[in-house]
């Protein structure tokens, strides 16, 4: 059976950050840990190696398979900062619009910096995120 990698841990959010190796990376992250934490109310834990992430939900799909994650999340890594966020819903395309200088992968929104984007879009970004997987995985 799939065992998931990316799980909820007790390693230190802090002791990750501190050895993030470029110093505006690490300023940033800490910018983040603020911004995610104040935004969800959640604390931060890691998830995995490298993910911080805040709050968390169940899910489970069609196919069988499930598992917990994170609602929402950052990881400051070494080529780009990943932010993660939910995907499938039309209102997170929507918000990128506003969001300032980023790329997009599958399930990832990535920035250089936080001096790249619209705060208050990443804090629309956040909440959006959480309602809507709130709504889709309900407790």
């Amino acid at each position: 059976m799939y065992e998931l990698k990316t799980k909820e841990n007790e390693a230190s959010v802090i002791e990750f950050i501190e050895k993030v190796d470029s110093v505006k990376k690490r300023e940033d992250a800490y910018k983040l840990l603020d911004i995610f934490t104040e935004t969800t109310g959640f604390p931060a834990k890691m998830w995995g190696d490298s993910i911080i992430g805040f709050g968390s939900y169940h899910y489970k799909y069609a196919s069988g398979h499930e598992g917990d994650a994170a609602l929402v999340g950052f990881s400051p890594r070494k080529a780009k900062i990943s932010l993660y966020f939910a995907t499938g819903d039309t209102k997170r395309e929507e918000l990128l619009k506003d969001f300032g200088k980023h790329t997009t992968g599958k399930a990832c929104v990535y920035i250089n910096k936080i001096d790249d984007i619209n705060v208050d879009v990443l804090k629309a970004l956040i909440n959006q995120s959480i309602h809507f997987l709130r709504e889709t995985y309900p407790e």
